[in-house]
């Protein structure tokens, strides 16, 4: 190869390599000039410079589609008409695109999700094509399929497509238990943090400024979370009432009399909507006893005992479904169910434990510390020297109504309405002027706690 011909090919790798980091310089500083701009929200100054990296360069950063995905949600909040329905199509697009360029750095549940909302909310697509997305969040990337609002479009979706016949009633079932189980979990990580900071907080330490907005976003996560369930539970209506569970089960029974997992559903949903007294909820589940002992199996074994009057056997049943259960909310069940026993038969201090068990292994059952404040109410009057101490035990009544209102969102308004009943009961500021010598009140007979007396 002669002198000229290298030269020319050489000058050539020179130019195309001087083109490149020309262009790798100019998308770095139109992507600099569109970030600073993204940053402060300016949008208007941002739009130009990140649509342009986003199409010259899009594998430049991922900021580049965070950014775009903040910049359209900006513009879509204040969008109407046909002008949102566009957009909505714009921030799918950029899912799209995200995951095409960074698929390691987007979040299958979260795109998914995200688009299966976008769709349902501008009509885009068949109500098929909606539930397709929310499916593939749940089924590829249920933790971080966790929105509230999304969780509940995408079981109405199921509802819905039920009702014409293009899915099963079994499906709606499974999805809710899915979805119930999911919002139960969400609900307890959130409950056990505010729970501790509560505590926290009534310790007399301060919380940091972290700790009490961290405390006021959850309690919004756990109230949106309530209402899901709520809306849930009411979309699934009649469809899982007695009169639809009875004859489904009846005639499914025999082609699942062996499978585990349809058994255990199947008596759950039973149990749940109290359809016990049908005699397929003894086939039910004198077949899961008999291919699977478990604690599902003996729960109901408890049940039915409960059922017959044999308090004592029920309480051998149930403790051990808790001692073999593994699912740390269905384990809360099994104590609460224990405790309102125990509450029935008038054992306050055996109820009080079994209902701070559930709460350990569920910290957003709120119910739980209902029981218990409504157990120390009542019992104000034999649990105290003199009218200033039995009155004293209101206050710890109030703490643990609070609480409950606290973790559980649907609980607050009852809550809060019995927390000022006890209130008002509990000794008055006069009261608390003419005793300054008492500052603390330790509460006898099975409460076996301290309330302090609040200052003035």
């Amino acid at each position: 190869m002669n002198t000229k011909v290298l030269f020319t090919i050489a000058a050539g790798l020179v130019l195309s390599t001087s083109s490149l980091s020309a262009q790798a310089t100019d998308c770095a500083t139109t992507a600099s000039i569109a970030y600073e701009h993204a940053k402060v929200r300016n949008w208007e100054a941002a739009e130009g410079p990140l649509w342009k990296v986003r199409k010259e360069c899009p594998t430049h950063s991922v900021a580049t589609f965070q950014f775009g995905k903040k910049l359209l949600e900006a513009k879509y909040k204040k969008a109407t008409g046909a002008a949102k329905t566009a957009l909505g199509n714009d921030m799918i697009a950029l899912w799209k695109e995200r995951l095409q360029y960074f698929p390691a750095k987007t979040k299958v549940g979260d795109m998914h999700s995200d688009i299966g909302q976008i769709m349902y909310d501008n009509k885009i697509g068949t109500k098929e094509s909606q539930f397709a997305e929310f499916n593939k969040a749940w089924t590829e990337d249920k933790k971080n399929f966790s929105s509230p609002k999304k969780v509940y479009t995408f079981f109405y979706l199921l509802v819905e497509l039920q009702s014409a016949g293009k899915k099963e009633l079994q499906d709606v079932f499974n999805l809710y238990d899915g979805v119930i189980e999911k919002i139960e979990d969400e609900e307890s990580k959130k409950a056990k943090t505010i729970s501790e900071l509560t505590e926290k907080e009534e310790s007399g330490a301060a919380l940091t400024s972290k700790e009490k907005k961290r405390l006021k976003t959850y309690g919004k996560i756990l109230n949106n979370y309530s209402k899901v369930k709520a809306g849930v539970n009411q979309k699934l209506g009649e469809l899982a009432d007695c009169k639809n569970l009875i004859p489904l089960y009846t005639g499914q029974f025999e082609s699942k009399k062996t499978d585990v997992a349809w058994l255990k559903g199947a008596a759950g949903r039973m149990s749940a909507k109290e359809c016990t007294d049908d005699p397929l909820f003894f086939k039910l589940v004198e077949a899961l006893h008999k291919a699977e002992p478990s604690a599902k199996s003996a729960y109901y074994l408890g049940l039915l005992a409960l059922k017959d009057k044999k308090t004592s056997k029920a309480m051998e049943y149930f403790n051990q479904s808790a001692q073999l259960e593994t699912k740390a909310s269905d384990k809360a069940k099994v104590y609460f169910k224990m405790g309102e026993v125990m509450k029935k038969q008038g054992s306050k201090s055996k109820a009080r434990s079994f209902y701070k068990k559930a709460l350990a292994n569920k910290p957003s059952m709120g119910i739980c510390y209902l029981r218990i404040a409504n157990m120390i109410g009542s019992s104000a009057n034999a649990c105290g020297a003199d009218k200033f101490r039995k009155q004293a035990v209101y206050w710890l009544a109030e703490r643990y109504a609070r609480k409950a209102g606290r973790i559980d969102p649907s609980l607050k308004k009852t809550a809060n309405g019995l927390a000022a009943n006890y209130k008002a009961k509990a000794p008055t500021k006069t009261d608390i002027f003419n005793n300054p010598e008492i500052t603390s009140v330790k509460i006898g007979c099975w409460i076996g706690e301290t309330v302090k007396v609040p200052k003035l």
